[in-house]
């Protein structure tokens, strides 16, 4: 197999496109600039949707390439198995409205076998098989490019109509080589599926690449699996998406007038495909860091050892990253998500080694993070020493926390362990919770989160006041009419985002007895057709009744439940989430009423201006 290293990878994908009249642009920020909706950039798309939308790219170019740094919360979990990372490379390729499918699938195809040299007996591909609801076709062009670029290579390219991934388990592979599945897999659009989008959202079906493992690697990978099987057999390393249509009604789409590519590639997937190897922590990228970690440790990369070796792995690799670019472990937002790294890295290396100060180590590897990327993204002298303070400083802080909550786990009898003794932990030494669990479950004992929110619950009420059926958010003296404006806020954020789109976000609040005063993000003012419905919506969603109701929850879920911040305010390890029947979800400290029929009179905006650059005002009373 190839001997292709991850920056050849990276150096060839944008040299082969830019000898194809693409642009060479560089990544963005993995920490959105001017994006208060979103904490990463957690896609190659994400920097270049306002232009696949319509907006002229500033250069000028309808062609572009790039390999976009990306960063993924949400799969912190998922981290320890053979393919999970935190943070990533997404190659990309885009068209506005240039070339089309015919251009796009031959170019991917040929850099993949004939740059890199992947054997296209490995490839299967898959397509739309089209949504007759709402009027779609099926990708027939795709599969007959698709069929013409394998008949070259002589390899017989069957078309099989898979439809659901139930569907796939009882057909499973059929001989096929292009596989049709429905929308949920094989349509691209912001919110999903056709039936999901709202009218005027643009979407289109994409084809995506697997590279075939085969079924020697693993005795879990099945002869009868197909290419969107969970087995770990197959691995998607590439996906074209052909925007092509806009919704225009219910079951009605129309063609945009410009049609748009937009090609994604994992540099670090295909690079495990190139090694032929499912294990993407057996790449150049890792293969290093993980001989670091078992020198330190004295144990294998084998068995019980792999997953934590490549927590260590990712997480210190984000969070070198994250460093970079200004972020110091903090109780919010980005910071709580690099301490957060950073901290499971050191409970990983005490299961591997016994230490809770690993200082040393993480400092070795991050210096080899950096010298592997140093010509593209790191200062080797200056990065090295800024993210080396960061992460001592964080490792000897925790590790003292840690020293101590370990010591009570030890020592506790595991029958008396509890969600009650989790928080207590955590109230005690700033013991995180999650930490708590991962550790308990290496000793087999199970912790439901649930029941430690309940006792999180259990330990705030002491200073939450409750009358009249309201959550006062431990707030002395809060009068009626400020518990009524409270939760007004919440369903007037949801409302302007309803309006006016999720670029809308908190950026300030202010309540008294007579009014409430609402700073949200957005850059016009308000139309009288704008304000109406949004103040329709308030009014409806008041009069419907709804149920209040909260609960707590570690800062990192709340934002991946959906919930809603406040981005400008401090939020500790643990945050309460209010909800509002099914329309609201947000952090928040109170004070709300127990249901919105509390709330008497009629909401009505009184004003709506300027609050400062891309910032606008509304006050608003209730009649």
């Amino acid at each position: 197999m190839a001997t292709l290293t991850t920056n050849d990878i990276r150096t060839r994908f944008l040299e082969y496109y830019k000898n194809r009249g693409h642009e060479v642009v560089p990544s963005s920020a993995i920490i959105p600039e001017n994006d208060p909706t979103t904490l990463f950039t957690g896609s190659g798309m994400q920097p270049m949707l306002q232009y696949l939308l319509g907006a002229p790219y500033p250069s000028g170019s309808s062609r572009v390439v790039d390999s976009q740094k990306c960063f993924r919360a949400m799969d912190i979990e998922e981290v320890g198995d053979n393919r999970h990372t935190t943070f990533f490379e997404m190659l990309g390729n885009w068209s506005f409205g240039d070339y089309w499918k015919k251009e796009q699938l031959k170019w991917i195809f040929e850099f993949l076998t004939t740059e890199l040299g992947l054997d296209p007996n490995k490839l299967y591909v898959t397509v739309f098989i089209g949504d007759e609801k709402n009027g779609l076709t099926k990708d027939d062009d795709s599969v007959a490019i698709w069929q013409e670029l394998f008949k070259e290579k002589n390899i017989e390219a069957k078309a099989i109509e898979i439809g659901s991934e139930e569907n796939g388990a009882k057909i499973g592979m059929s001989d096929g080589r292009i596989f049709y599945y429905e929308a949920k897999k094989n349509w691209w659009s912001r919110a999903g599926v056709p039936d999901a989008m709202p009218i005027g959202e643009p979407g289109g079906p994409d084809s995506e690449i697997f590279y075939d493992f085969g079924t020697t690697h693993d005795p879990k990978f099945g002869e009868k699996c197909h290419p969107n099987c969970d087995c770990g057999r197959f691995l998607e390393i590439a996906n074209s998406v052909f925007m092509a249509f806009k919704k225009v009604g219910d079951g009605k789409f129309e063609n945009l007038p410009k049609r748009n590519v937009d090609f994604g590639g994992g540099l670090e997937r295909i690079s495990a495909a190139l090694n032929d190897n499912p294990d993407m922590f057996k790449i150049d990228i890792f293969a290093k860091i993980i001989a670091v970690i078992e020198e330190e440790s004295g144990k294998k990369y084998m068995g019980e050892n792999m997953a934590p070796m490549r927590v260590v792995a990712d997480h210190l690799r984000g969070a070198a990253f994250m460093i970079k670019e200004g972020v110091i472990p903090a109780n919010k937002l980005q910071g709580y998500a690099l301490r957060r790294l950073i901290r499971r890295s050191v409970v990983k290396m005490y299961q591997l080694s016994g230490t809770t100060d690993s200082s040393e180590l993480f400092i070795k590897i991050i210096s080899e993070y950096i010298k592997f990327f140093k010509d593209l993204y790191f200062d080797e002298l200056a990065d090295t020493k800024k993210i080396s303070t960061v992460l001592v400083d964080e490792v000897k802080k925790f590790g003292r926390s840690l020293d101590k909550g370990i010591k009570e786990i030890e020592n506790i009898n595991p029958k008396d362990i509890s969600p009650k003794f989790a928080f207590d932990l955590y109230q005690t030494y700033g013991f995180p919770v999650e930490i708590t669990q991962e550790i308990l479950a290496e000793k087999g004992i199970k912790l439901d989160l649930a029941k430690v929110q309940d006792e999180k619950s259990k330990h705030q009420s002491a200073s939450r006041t409750a009358s009249a059926g309201e959550f006062k958010g431990g707030l002395g003296g809060t009068s009626e009419k400020d518990i009524w404006y409270h939760t007004l806020t919440h369903l007037l954020h949801k409302a302007l985002r309803d309006v006016l789109g999720n670029h809308v976000h908190q950026a300030g609040s202010n309540i008294t007895p007579e009014r409430l005063r609402f700073d949200f993000t957005h850059t016009e003012a308000l139309t009288s057709d704008e304000i109406e419905q949004v103040e329709r919506i308030v009014n409806s969603k008041k009069d419907e009744a709804l149920t209040v109701s909260f609960i707590n929850m570690s800062l990192d879920d709340a934002l991946a439940s959906g919930a809603l911040a406040f981005f400008t305010e401090k939020y500790g390890d643990v945050v309460t989430v209010y909800s509002i029947g099914d329309f609201s979800k947000e952090i928040c400290g109170g004070p709300h009423v127990a249901n919105t029929s509390k709330i008497k009179g009629v909401f009505k905006i009184v004003s709506e201006k300027s609050s400062g650059a891309g910032v606008r005002r509304i006050k608003a009373v209730v009649e």
